[in-house]
């Protein structure tokens, strides 16, 4: 199975999750709604406390945009996003920069 498919399928299940009776209310994390089925439950509380710069560096994060981009959209220096990103980082309580992409990734990867 190749990356895309495997990204098509996971986006589908997400989906299933979210149209379920009974499924749980969206996430609101700042000015970002994010299903409730793409948020783990041990990052929840955390993820609630980020900063509105935080989040916006790891929803572009989670979208696949490197630091230089996020700096250029966001109008920082690369600098500043690698310390935003790590700052989540250790709010989070995760190992890296790699856990931090791929819980971005399922936080804010377009389902569609």
């Amino acid at each position: 199975m190749s990356e895309d498919e495997r990204v098509a399928a996971i986006a589908e299940l997400l989906r299933r999750a979210d149209a379920l009776p009974g499924a749980p209310a969206p996430v609101t994390l700042g000015e970002h709604i994010v299903e409730a089925a793409r948020v783990p439950k041990r990052h929840r509380e955390a993820l609630l406390r980020l900063t509105p710069t935080e989040l916006t560096c790891v929803r572009f994060l989670g979208w696949g945009r490197s630091n230089g981009d996020i700096a250029t959209l966001m109008l920082m220096s690369e600098n500043t996003v690698r310390v935003h990103l790590s700052n989540v980082t250790k709010k989070l309580e995760l190992d890296g920069m790699r856990e931090l992409a791929a819980l971005a990734g399922l936080l804010f990867y377009p389902a569609d």
